[in-house]
């Protein structure tokens, strides 16, 4: 099966920081599994190209294989690098997927088993957006009464990372 999972990597959205509540949360639902936390600092940073570049540059050096994290932008920016990344897997929280005047940045060609959340009440990314990519992608997906944040959620949110996880293993 080659190399173990050994570590996660989170990416924050656009107006959070990178050891955010929800990334806290989930960080430790990963360190109980055994498994390394990391998280690329993006703030600052609001070109999502710049981010991905970032993340490769961050995620590259890490040995064994990874399993991508992002929420929002941190999810489009997650999943636009989980090929050249070989990622195990990807588990994407409200992702900013085709976004006016940004469709052609969604990414196509992800290489991995992907799990999303997204919240019925997002008023930032339309749930339609994550059925969309879900459907044309045969990601599982999880749509749950909650807004943009999940903050309402992060339990159920958690449990879903850490059965996703353990299936990967």
């Amino acid at each position: 099966m080659g190399q173990p999972l050994t570590t996660v990597v989170f990416s924050h959205g656009k107006e959070t920081g990178p050891w955010g509540t929800k990334i806290t949360a989930m960080a430790e639902v990963v360190r109980s599994l055994g498994l390394n936390a990391e998280s690329v600092d993006y703030q600052g940073i609001d070109d999502p190209r710049v981010r991905v570049a970032k993340l490769l540059g961050y995620a590259q050096p890490l040995s064994g294989r990874i399993v991508l994290v992002g929420s929002s932008m941190g999810a489009h920016v997650s999943a636009a690098a989980a090929l050249s990344l070989r990622a195990r897997g990807l588990f994407l929280l409200a992702p900013a997927f085709y976004m006016q005047g940004y469709e052609v940045f969604t990414p196509r060609n992800v290489g991995c088993p992907t799990v999303i959340v997204h919240g019925w009440l997002d008023d930032v990314v339309p749930v339609d957006n994550a059925i969309r990519w879900a459907r044309e992608h045969r990601a599982a997906l999880h749509v749950l009464d909650s807004d943009h944040r999940l903050q309402d959620q992060i339990g159920l949110v958690c449990e879903y990372l850490r059965s996703f996880l353990t299936s990967l293993a």
